[in-house]
């Protein structure tokens, strides 16, 4: 992604197709905002959206359990699958602690939100990839930058997000996803980061304020190869190509505003 110009976010955000995006989310949230259980129960609301939204991660990540096995277990250290609905689930509670520091170290955020995924402290964890270290990320298939590349590209997405921009939350949140994606800067769970990131910026810009939007559940309803698809639109680089993925991340949130809505209601009848 090329930093060259003053404000590349804002240049985003005028491509066609994208304002409109940015409309549909903004009122789609502003709605769920507006929901009467929204004035006396948020937080249950921001607990499920968290628990949510990690099974939906998790689920693009190769570990697609139901949400209620997800809500029942307490171990998950079994297997390969379980580390990884486990990793999601650690992370939907970390997003929250770092929103003051994310502007400030960004890098600092993604080193600390591996930390959290990982679980452990080998030697690997908590920074960037090196030289000939092996990347295990499913389902994302694109080349792999080498470590040279990807600290600098780090170095140019940090340098976006602390120098600001008066891009919509959802362009911001949609190119740090799209970009961690590209890279895959871990050895393990740089998709669940980058993920985790998106709902960061989303949070944190005040769009969703009380982190009830969980656009991870509208990732993997969408599917992954839909997912796989929009992001090779980022990987084009093509201004199609970035609006394309941009308006996917948009109905993402949508439709992660859709199930916090329907939890919502749920409240409101006493059914949950």
């Amino acid at each position: 992604m090329s930093t060259h110009a003053a404000d590349p976010l804002a240049a985003l955000a005028a491509l066609p197709g994208v304002p409109e995006a940015v409309d549909s989310v903004r009122q789609a949230v502003d709605r769920v905002y507006g929901h009467r259980v929204m004035r006396r129960r948020s937080n249950e609301i921001s607990s499920e959206a968290a628990l949510r939204g990690a099974r939906g991660s998790a689920a693009l990540a190769g570990a697609d359990w139901a949400l209620e096995e997800v809500r029942r277990r307490s171990d998950f250290s079994a297997d390969a699958e379980a580390r990884t609905v486990g990793a999601a689930l650690r992370l939907g509670v970390e997003v929250g602690q770092l929103l003051s520091i994310w502007r400030q170290s960004p890098l600092r955020v993604l080193a600390r939100l591996h930390l959290v995924a990982a679980g452990e402290s080998a030697d690997s964890v908590g920074r960037p990839r090196q030289r000939g270290e092996a990347v295990d990320e499913p389902l994302i298939e694109a080349p792999l930058p080498d470590a040279e590349e990807v600290a600098a590209r780090l170095d140019g997405l940090s340098d976006l997000i602390v120098a600001g921009s008066s891009a919509p939350a959802l362009v911001t949140a949609s190119i740090v996803h799209g970009e961690l994606l590209a890279l895959r800067p871990f050895t393990t769970y740089s998709g669940l980061v980058a993920r985790a990131a998106e709902r960061l910026v989303l949070v944190g810009s005040g769009l969703d304020p009380k982190a009830i939007c969980p656009a991870e559940v509208g990732h993997a309803e969408l599917g992954r190869a839909v997912y796989a698809a929009a992001f090779e639109g980022y990987l084009s680089g093509t201004p199609e190509g970035m609006a394309r993925w941009i308006s996917h991340c948009g109905r993402a949130v949508e439709l992660g505003v859709r199930e916090s809505t329907a939890v919502c209601e749920a409240l409101q009848r006493g059914a949950a």
